[in-house]
């Protein structure tokens, strides 16, 4: 079974950091591009960032330059460094790898992940 754990969400000031990991398992997690994805309310589910099996990463133009995605597989875990927290970035965020994240459309997949309990908040005031 695909297990995705989510944690380091917060609530923090425009301007402040946080780490978000997922460690999963139930997959080829070496194998597997592993995604980041969020929802704020009233928003549709969009990507934030990729990073495949081969080590090519993907970020969104709207945390470029202030996210920075990793994985360290020896732990089954992917990580998302964020760092300049603007209010914009106040979501719920996921993770999920590409066996998964292909069996839904993007708009619909936070929802899907949600409901099977994942999902980590990230709160971000002025």
């Amino acid at each position: 079974e695909v297990q995705l754990v989510e944690s380091g969400g917060g609530s923090v000031q425009a301007g402040g950091s946080l780490r978000l990991s997922c460690t999963a398992s139930g997959f080829s997690f070496d194998d597997s591009e592993m995604g980041w994805y969020r929802q704020a309310p009233g928003n549709e589910c969009e990507l934030v960032s990729t990073f495949s099996s081969d080590g090519i990463t993907y970020y969104a133009d709207s945390v470029k330059g202030r996210f920075t995605i990793s994985r360290d597989n020896a732990k089954n875990t992917v990580y998302l460094q964020m760092n300049s927290l603007k209010p914009e970035d106040t979501a719920v965020y996921y993770c999920a790898p590409d066996a998964v994240s292909a069996v839904f459309a993007v708009v619909r997949l936070c929802d899907a992940l949600g409901a099977w309990g994942q999902g980590t908040l990230v709160t971000v005031s002025s």
